[in-house]
């Protein structure tokens, strides 16, 4: 009886040094077809053992946590773009995130990477969870950044909709007529404008 092959699951640090210092800033926020393709090359097997929980182990400290909240959260948006495997393993990024902020985790890494403990609560379509993103980054990370001012749009989106009406095709979910005309016109690109100039949380 010939044996199954196993997944090729990667190690934490795999993935950190990937994300963090393979690839650059610009390519966490502009992506592209090729970056899709090596992190589904990559990374595919390892987001599959994540998603069945088997990696579990990995949210035992602050930069083995910070590698799973990356591959849940990051990784998994680039590997499955425009398909509902997106979004399937934002649950656990949330949990991960929370645990890790909770434990003051978050406060251990500096730098531009301390974002990604917040993200995925920018990503959750929770109200609640949308505040504490707008909080974490408002306190949390350099005031230059243009993090708070995508968490605010985030938020208002969450206001707005109550969801993420860019979500909805890849979800099979319906899309009202303000949430088509939000998706077909200027609508995310409006809501960043408007929080163009910090205004108080």
């Amino acid at each position: 009886m010939t044996k199954a092959k196993e997944i090729d699951v990667a190690d934490p640090q795999d993935v950190l040094d990937f994300w963090l210092t393979e690839l650059t800033q610009k390519d966490w926020y502009m992506g592209g077809a090729d970056l899709d393709a090596t992190c589904l090359v990559r990374f595919g097997g390892t987001w599959a053992a994540l998603k069945a929980g088997k990696l579990e182990d990995w949210r035992s400290g602050p930069q083995t946590i910070l590698a799973y909240i990356l591959l849940a959260d990051q990784l998994s948006r680039n590997m499955h773009r425009d398909t509902a495997e997106a979004f399937a393993t934002d649950g656990l990024a949330r949990a991960a995130a929370k645990q890790a902020i909770g434990k003051g985790w978050d406060k251990r890494v500096s730098g531009p990477e301390r974002q990604f403990f917040y993200m995925p609560l920018t990503h959750s379509e929770c109200a609640m969870d949308q505040e504490s993103a707008v909080r974490k980054f408002c306190r949390d990370m350099p005031k230059s950044d243009n993090n708070l001012l995508h968490a605010r749009a985030h938020r208002e989106v969450i206001r707005m909709f109550g969801r993420f009406p860019a979500r909805n095709v890849a979800l099979g979910r319906k899309s009202s007529k303000a949430e088509q005309a939000y998706v077909d016109g200027k609508g995310y690109a409006d809501l960043l404008e408007k929080f163009r100039v910090t205004e108080p949380t």
